[in-house]
């Protein structure tokens, strides 16, 4: 007369189990989630994604490059990039629909950089007086990297383009331009303050006046709900303190 209570609790066990399995098969089946980001972030958004307690992939390259891979297929659920113009090319692109965004993450400066033992004085107004016959400065590309955009909008503002475009060793994304500074494989170069103070190879010279260039924005989109749900994260308080502690801004309004 016990099969009664013995049934009832196997219905229970059985019960349980099943939602628990039904977890995993979704957690496995839906994987990590795989973000594309500016190579600016790296470091921030690691410390970043420490806090988020689910599995994350994190993709980091130029700006350019990020929208390009994307819109040429490749699998991602968000994309950060440094850079609203990149943004919306990739909006724009056949195929391309955003689960959500985009929305202005994070803000940046501009700063001008030598090797921590550089001795020399720089002018931030005549930085080609500084340069000796085979030095060059470093920056991103003028046309692909985000960094390399607002780097020639204040050489061009204080009069300086003409003269040093010769001048540049041009990198595929910042952080390329951060480690030859770094290694003293060049004397100056112009990099975001966020990179500045994640190396101790470095030291800033002068930090560029936001009003000569574009503003430094940080947009996010998401390409799909997983995305979408991970850059709700990034917005939380404790996701901005880290980024705040690495140097970055949080927009007024967003996100």
């Amino acid at each position: 007369m016990r099969v009664l209570p013995l049934l009832c609790r196997l219905l229970l066990v059985t019960a349980l189990a099943v939602p628990q399995a039904a977890w995993a098969t979704d957690d496995a089946a839906t994987g990590p989630v795989t973000i594309f980001a500016a190579a600016s972030l790296r470091g921030a958004l690691d410390a970043a994604v420490e806090g988020h307690g689910g599995a994350v992939r994190i993709s980091y390259g130029g700006s350019g490059a990020m929208a390009r891979q994307i819109a040429a297929g490749a699998p991602a659920d968000a994309v950060i990039l440094a850079n609203e113009d990149w943004m919306d090319w990739l909006a724009e692109q056949p195929g391309i629909r955003l689960a959500s965004g985009p929305v202005d993450l994070l803000a940046n400066r501009l700063v001008l950089i030598a090797p921590l033992e550089e001795t020399r004085t720089v002018d931030p107004g005549d930085i080609l007086s500084a340069l000796g016959d085979d030095d060059r400065i470093a920056m991103g590309q003028r046309d692909a990297v985000p960094a390399g955009r607002y780097a020639r909008q204040w050489l061009e503002a204080t009069d300086q383009w003409q003269g040093l475009q010769d001048r540049l060793a041009e990198t595929d994304d910042v952080r390329a331009a951060l480690l030859l500074v770094s290694r003293r494989q060049v004397p100056l170069g112009i990099v975001y303050a966020t990179d500045a103070l994640a190396d101790r190879q470095v030291r800033v010279l002068h930090e560029v006046p936001p009003s000569l260039h574009d503003p430094i924005r940080y947009p996010a989109a998401a390409l799909t709900p997983a995305g979408a749900a991970f850059l709700r994260y990034l917005g939380s308080d404790a996701a901005l303190e880290t980024f705040a502690s690495h140097g970055f801004a949080s927009v007024p309004g967003e996100p």
